[in-house]
């Protein structure tokens, strides 16, 4: 009796001509730009300007990437420096290995220099960004369902994944639990929840970052603990479980902490959109005529010459300061 499976792809390489197109690499930049066209959204609603989350992408993706790449080389280095190994390997990042841990201690480093140019709290940044990364997590995933990696146990439900004998490299062929599959869905379901929480609690100060942070590495302890692939243990834990507990009790300690703390949201999350706005408040009020402009009527129903939007301006920037 034939099972339903998942099936995995002959290759994870599409060639557009002479040029290579990688499925892992693929799912990585879409993710990208899904996390910065979201990230600029939030951040204009929260106040700031457009393009300031994309400028700071500029430093976080790059440093990310780097991070990524070794935690993974490091948490798994027997491939590329032990025994057989080949060190040059440890650059490939096509073939798959980035560590989330790395790529978010490092990109959040990367940030930090961005918004540190720009004159930004780095919480504010990362409260907007969240959701959009979580997303970005989910597309990710897909990518090791190209390379046919990080699958979980042996299974024959309708949703296993099925997996082709690779003898080079010891894969053993079979249905599996597929445990990309399971973590890209509990990002989609973490995003979900931190845009819920921020708009439902005026999350801010880092709190929205630290709530994804949190349930995340809830989904990922049970889904890691599925996994058959090679890993490092300790106490009979893998160690990204371990790194889960400890990153998750991280994440709710600065929860409650900065809630006590500052609670409440940013009235301020960009000098320079502040600015901007405090320069047009003239304008706004009506003000800007001088006794060299004959033109502009000082009555009270000046209408259109104030300028378009003139009667909400000040109300608007009064709002945006509450909210």
């Amino acid at each position: 009796m034939d099972l339903a499976y998942i099936p995995s792809p002959s290759t994870g390489v599409i060639h557009l001509g002479p040029i290579p197109l990688r499925g892992y690499a693929f799912c990585i930049i879409i993710g990208v730009f899904l996390a910065v066209w979201l990230g600029g959204r939030r951040w204009v609603a929260r106040g700031g300007l457009p393009g300031t989350v994309a400028d700071i992408a500029i430093w976080a993706v790059p440093f990310g990437l780097v991070g990524g790449r070794l935690y993974h080389v490091v948490t798994t280095y027997e491939p590329y420096f032990g025994e057989g190994g080949n060190w040059v390997d440890a650059f490939k990042i096509w073939e798959g290995g980035l560590g989330i841990w790395g790529a978010i201690a490092l990109g959040a480093v990367g940030a930090w220099i961005g918004c540190r140019r720009r004159g930004i709290p780095l919480p504010a940044y990362a409260d907007a960004v969240a959701p959009g990364i979580a997303f970005a997590q989910a597309i990710g995933r897909w990518g090791n369902w190209f390379n046919q990696e990080l699958y979980g146990r042996a299974t024959d439900l309708p949703w296993a994944l099925k997996i082709d004998a690779d003898p080079a490299i010891g894969r053993v062929g079979g249905t599996y639990h597929p445990t990309f599959l399971y973590e890209s869905l509990w990002c989609v379901g973490v995003a979900l929840l931190v845009l819920w929480a921020d708009r439902r609690f005026k999350l801010g100060h880092g709190r929205a970052f630290a709530l994804y942070v949190a349930a995340y590495t809830v989904g990922r302890g049970w889904i890691e603990y599925m996994r058959i692939d090679e890993a490092h243990h300790i106490l009979g834990l893998r160690l990204n479980v371990w790194t889960s507990i400890v990153v998750f009790l991280a994440a709710v300690a600065y929860m409650v902490i900065s809630a006590r703390r500052v609670p409440g949201r940013e009235e301020v999350v960009e000098p320079a959109a502040e600015a901007a706005r405090a320069e047009s408040a003239p304008d706004a009020e009506g003000g800007g005529a001088t006794p060299e402009d004959p033109g502009t009527s000082t009555a009270p129903d000046s209408g259109p010459e104030a300028g378009p939007g003139d009667a909400g301006s000040a109300p608007e920037s009064s709002a945006w300061k509450k909210h």
